[in-house]
């Protein structure tokens, strides 16, 4: 082999090294850009809630949840909606119950609609953060603690946003054992 075609050749397989690595980083790097820009309705996660609320701003929040096929919970906001002022923190409940005759475990996702909201709504504990394992028939109230960004009242993309819905869907964890699954049908 001549020295020009060693050269392609190393060029291309590194091209290939190149594009398979951006590939296995996609998903993470993905993930971390939603995070840091609430692009897609994705939240933030924060440590503490702001010392002052907005006065005279009310945003109206709604709560919505959802199961996979197959899960066999029922899984419900205990509360519709809740009126907020931006940088008030808020504790809303979740109820989920294992209608089946086995334990399941399930994770949950979120959103947040309209997505150009989600950078402004911050999560300070939620139960989407851990696996929550039901016995048949158990139900458990699952918390997640809130509040908007007093920055949505400085936003001028932000003054037609009055409502800001939250929606969690509830999915069998990936890992659970697929016997223990199929039994729960």
């Amino acid at each position: 082999m001549t020295a020009g075609r060693r050269v392609t050749l190393a060029a291309l397989l590194a091209v290939l090294a190149a594009m398979v690595g951006l590939t296995a980083a996609s998903v993470p790097l993905y993930r971390l850009f939603c995070q840091a820009t609430g692009y897609g309705g994705t939240t933030r996660t924060v440590a503490a809630a702001p010392a002052e609320a907005v006065a005279g701003r009310l945003i109206t929040v709604r709560f919505d949840a959802d199961e996979a096929p197959g899960l066999g919970w029922e899984f419900r906001p205990l509360t519709a909606a809740v009126q907020v002022h931006p940088g008030e923190e808020t504790v809303v409940a979740y109820r989920a119950t294992n209608l089946t005759s086995a334990p399941a475990t399930g994770t949950a996702t979120h959103n947040v609609t309209p997505l150009k909201a989600g950078i402004y709504f911050d999560k300070l504990q939620c139960f989407c953060f851990t696996r929550q394992h039901l016995e048949p028939g158990e139900s458990v109230d699952l918390a997640v603690s809130f509040f908007v960004d007093p920055d949505i009242a400085h936003d001028r993309d932000m003054q037609d946003i009055d409502t800001i819905t939250l929606s969690y869907t509830m999915f069998r964890a990936k890992d659970e054992p697929r016997a223990l699954a199929a039994s729960a049908d």
